[in-house]
């Protein structure tokens, strides 16, 4: 299979940039060579010796350079100066993140660093994963303010259990918000991707591509790697048979460093995987939709996955969806969210006459709002598109029957999880 050509003529185009400065020469070529091998950060600029001042030449070339990260090697012997030179780089510049590199032993040390601006403190002989893990704190630190600071809404869908529906709500919200709002990626990152047959689409790249290239990825390379609906969604499909490459966290983070550059909103599929890469997906989201229906059984799979994805994300950016739902005399929502431990966000009534022919067809029942089920989706994804972020870049949701919370809180956005379905 032939990868698209990259077309860019950038040398800069991959990786955190970072600025190396030491008063070590031969700690200078150790930085750097560590660096280049995380395959993730790349060196644009290196100093022997540090700024003295706020109009010294090194700041300025730092920012020409555009670093997004500077590595100061801190002498043991003589920290000081590194010291004040922490200090004058946080004060003297924006949006440029420091890594102090010294002794782990040296307690005062490192609250002196700290106290100076520096965000990561790593050690002298610290290995090429500890350097990775830190570069991989800060792209996602950078993913999430970027998406709360007006960057692209991400939002992850996935299953309580084989069969509910994650993969329609994912495919139906992609596209309601492509035709209302624009610039709408989908990403499969089911281990079986279906979202092309949903949307009737032939990729001939997809996901692996992505990531297999991320050390030359720019915009316009990820693009070729995407298929396009009629609508103008666009979409980085899943694989069309099992596979056994589990990204890194790194790798997520800069994929979506990405995405959230270049789109609106991103919708993330992960159907029923249920691994440590959908745990970090969901880290890297606004919101994660955990797609249920009203059976005993699906309840209990999705306390248990509600479970699981707290430890990485958080009560806050979990919500239910109840698929193919039926009214069931004396079951109210509360009972749903006593069982879950999960708030129910919407209902999405049981029409599967016309949803499962819209699957077999490729033809999303978004596309066609002159049924209940259709609106359902359509308002579900206006909900999403009109919701504000807050905390840590979750959205910021407030529920109808939650009547107290939203007397303390008149200026937020009210959400009725009772819209559809009734």
């Amino acid at each position: 299979m032939q990868i698209p050509k990259d077309t860019s003529e950038n040398p800069n185009m991959h990786g955190i940039g970072v600025a190396v400065l030491s008063e070590d020469r031969d700690q200078v070529a150790v930085l750097q060579h560590r660096l280049e091998s995380t395959n993730l950060g790349r060196t644009v600029f290196s100093r022997i010796g540090f700024p003295v001042g706020p109009t010294d030449p090194i700041l300025r070339q730092i920012q020409d350079q555009m670093a997004e990260v500077v590595f100061v090697d801190i002498d043991p012997e003589n920290p000081q100066r590194a010291i004040s030179a922490i200090e004058l780089i946080h004060v003297n510049t924006s949006e440029i993140t420091i890594f102090a590199i010294g002794e782990m032993s040296a307690s005062s040390l490192i609250v002196a660093a700290m106290r100076a601006g520096a965000r990561e403190f790593l050690d002298r002989s610290a290995s090429r994963d500890a350097l990775l893990e830190a570069l991989t704190r800060h792209t996602t630190s950078r993913s999430k303010t970027r998406s709360s600071a007006g960057k692209a809404k991400v939002f992850t869908v996935v299953n309580a259990k084989g069969g509910s529906g994650a993969t329609t709500v994912a495919v139906n919200t992609a596209i309601a918000l492509q035709e209302n709002q624009g610039k709408v990626v989908l990403v499969d990152f089911a281990l079986i991707g279906n979202a092309a047959l949903h949307l009737n689409v032939r990729p001939s790249f997809g996901v692996l591509d992505a990531l297999q290239n991320l050390h030359r990825m720019d915009a316009s390379l990820l693009d070729g790697f995407m298929s396009s609906h009629k609508g103008g969604l666009r979409l980085l499909a899943g694989p069309q048979q099992p596979y056994s490459v589990v990204p890194t966290a790194a790798e997520l983070a800069r994929l979506f460093d990405l995405l959230v550059s270049h789109y609106r909103y991103v919708i993330v599929d992960c159907s029923s995987r249920m691994d440590q890469t959908t745990r970090q997906l969901c880290d890297l989201s606004n919101a994660v939709l955990l797609v249920t229906q009203a059976d005993v059984v699906s309840l209990w799979s999705a306390g248990r996955i509600q479970a699981f994805l707290e430890e990485g994300v958080g009560r806050e950016r979990l919500r239910l969806v109840l698929n193919r739902y039926k009214k069931i005399p004396g079951f109210t929502e509360q009972d749903v969210e006593r069982a879950t431990n999960c708030k129910v966000l919407w209902k999405v009534p049981n029409n599967y006459q016309l949803v499962g022919p819209a699957i077999d067809k490729g033809v999303p029942v978004a596309l066609q709002d002159n049924h209940e089920v259709s609106r359902s989706l359509i308002s579900l994804a206006a909900m999403l598109a009109q919701a504000s972020t807050s905390g840590e870049g979750a959205l910021d949701l407030v529920y109808q029957h939650d009547k107290s919370d939203a007397k303390k809180n008149p200026g937020r956005l009210m959400i009725s999880p009772l819209r559809a379905g009734q």
